[in-house]
């Protein structure tokens, strides 16, 4: 079974045909699955060869065991749903397989199982889970003796201390990977593993070092002809070069790999350069902050479809400063979605080293096995107590560690909400005027026309209890397509976004002229069933709660 490195990531960008393709998989797979038989077990097996993500299918006789064709098949439809982005479905059947695979002794599989599923749950930020399954997939490669498995999940157990921003320990595992790698001939695992040395050091502030790895990495990737992964060296290269402020070489470098980057489909580390490169814009003189903005805006399409809040945040951040002199309103809002996403990192962070404890004596441990084959039962005593003791120390420094973040939390918190305060000062002022923009700006009659019949449909379908984009598009005689395609042109607001600002200024004329009202009265004749519902949704607009805002609008009318 040979171990696949998903170096694609499929989006929205390239939907169309691969949605075609996952459903006939995952038709095969469902026929397999109703029926498991060697007949549906090849047919499955065809479909990967003809997509042409399998070269060689496994063999299948007529007499194999079931459980062995379940395993086959379902270890393959976890490669298949990781490569197409799908990480619920491919945590399922990797699960799956690997329960048959361990019954079965298959160690090899079971070694390619464990590490399939430690690099899904990188994607989705469970590093905790990630590491576990990491370690039991090295401890199965060493034991194999095969210095290229030995080397690939060490890159793996780098990924993931990296991943959970513990870069000391994922120095380790990296530097052992590439001694490992360089006792076989296999230049593309040195190369992926001095790309990893080069984000280990960036992480550590070791510039001139991280520089050093990624050159060397990028010049075994030209030497090997694999143009997609010569630009992830690219990109990782600009890195260092931005921090030790080569701006021009670090712009260079991103602009000649982020299109090599889009064309082969790598988005997540198209996304992460665009980042980079959007604060290499603010921060070379002169600043560019409009195509800064731009490269965030592209960052945070990606980002919010991969669910990656670690990179989302920088994004986000990013934007607030490109857009904080041009645009405050939307530089606030950014703000604001960056302080949610911030607290949401640190909590993961805080829960994170908690889980982790025992992954962080990995290293330890995985030194400590090798002497312990040899020692006696002496040493393996005096190497308990120790681990024991470091597992002690450990602790203690976690405990500490977390205590200084909190504080340090808690002090980064009251200087963005100070700033947010500012901010919404600023932005009382252009929220009155917001909603008569449109009604001011110079446009044609005919598309004046069709805001003042969105708007009354939208009116309409909410006192009838049946508002959503269809039946506005609907009311309006055009498809749901034609009608965002529409209004995006006029206002800039997708469908949903012009239903929400003409509920919430239904719910203000109320709030403002009929104080008789309740809170509650005003959600339902805003189309809100749920009171909090509307209520959220007043406050994400505005900024302030309905009843909020009708004392405001009653104090500033006394």
């Amino acid at each position: 079974m040979t171990r696949i490195k998903a170096c694609c990531i499929f989006i929205a960008l390239a939907v169309a045909q691969l949605g075609a393709q996952a459903g006939d998989v995952e038709d095969a797979l469902s026929q397999f699955n109703a029926k498991p038989t060697v007949t549906t077990a090849t047919a499955f097996f065809d479909l990967l060869k003809s997509e042409e993500f399998l070269d060689t299918p496994p063999a299948m006789k007529a007499d194999t065991p079931v459980d062995t064709l379940r395993e086959q098949v379902w270890y393959w439809a976890a490669e298949w749903f990781y490569d197409t982005q799908q990480y619920k479905l491919t945590e399922e059947y990797g699960l799956k397989s690997l329960k048959l695979l361990q019954a079965g002794n298959n160690r090899n599989g079971e070694a390619d199982c464990l590490n399939l599923l430690a690099i899904t749950y990188i994607r989705v930020a469970d590093f905790p889970n990630a590491a576990k399954y990491a370690h039991q997939c090295h401890r199965l490669d060493r034991a194999s003796g095969d210095h290229d498995r030995i080397s690939s999940s060490l890159n793996t157990l780098a990924a993931i201390y990296m991943g959970a921003r513990q870069p000391e320990q994922a120095e380790k595992f990296v530097l052992k990977g590439i001694e490992e790698s360089k006792k076989v001939d296999n230049p593309a695992r040195l190369a992926t593993l001095m790309g990893m040395a080069c984000e280990v050091y960036h992480s550590m502030g070791k510039e001139e070092k991280a520089l050093d790895y990624a050159r060397e990495a990028y010049r075994m990737e030209v030497a090997l002809g694999r143009t997609d992964k010569a630009a992830m060296r690219q990109s990782q290269m600009a890195a260092p070069l931005h921090w030790l402020k080569r701006y021009d070489e670090a712009e260079q470098a991103l602009r000649e790999s982020l299109p090599v980057l889009k064309e082969c489909g790598d988005y997540q580390s198209l996304a992460i350069g665009y980042n980079q490169l959007g604060y290499v814009l603010l921060d070379k003189t002169p600043a560019d902050p409009a195509q800064a903005a731009s490269y965030f805006d592209k960052a945070l399409k990606i980002l919010t479809q991969l669910h990656d809040i670690y990179n989302e945040s920088h994004a986000r951040y990013g934007l607030y400063r490109a857009l904080k002199d041009s645009d405050p309103e939307a530089a606030l809002r950014e703000m604001e979605r960056y302080k949610e996403l911030k607290d949401s990192i640190y909590n993961q962070d805080a829960a994170m080293s908690l889980s982790m404890h025992n992954a962080l004596l990995g290293n330890e441990v995985l030194q400590a096995q090798n002497q312990a084959e040899k020692a006696s039962k002496r040493n393996a005593i005096i190497i308990g107590v120790g681990v024991a003791l470091l597992l002690i120390l450990i602790a203690a420094f976690i405990w500490w560690k977390m205590r200084q973040r909190n504080r340090r939390q808690r002090q980064e918190n009251m200087r963005l909400n100070e700033h947010l305060e500012e901010l919404r000062k600023e932005y009382r002022q252009l929220h009155l005027e917001l909603d008569n923009a449109l009604a001011k700006k110079d446009m044609p009659q005919e598309d004046s026309d069709l805001l003042k019949q969105a708007t009354a449909a939208v009116g309409k379908l909410i006192d009838e209890k049946r508002l959503d984009a269809q039946a506005l598009a609907a009311e309006m005689n055009l498809s749901t397509f034609q009608l965002r395609q529409r209004l995006q042109a006029i206002t800039g607001e997708k469908t949903q976004e012009f239903i929400l600002r003409v509920r919430i200024g239904r719910a203000r004329h109320l709030l403002e002229n009929h104080p008789e009202l309740s809170v509650n009265e005003v959600a339902e004749l805003c189309g809100y069933n749920d009171t909090p519902n509307f209520t959220r949704a007043f406050k994400k607009m505005l900024h302030v709660t309905p009843s909020q805002y009708q004392r405001d609008h009653q104090d500033s009318q006394a």
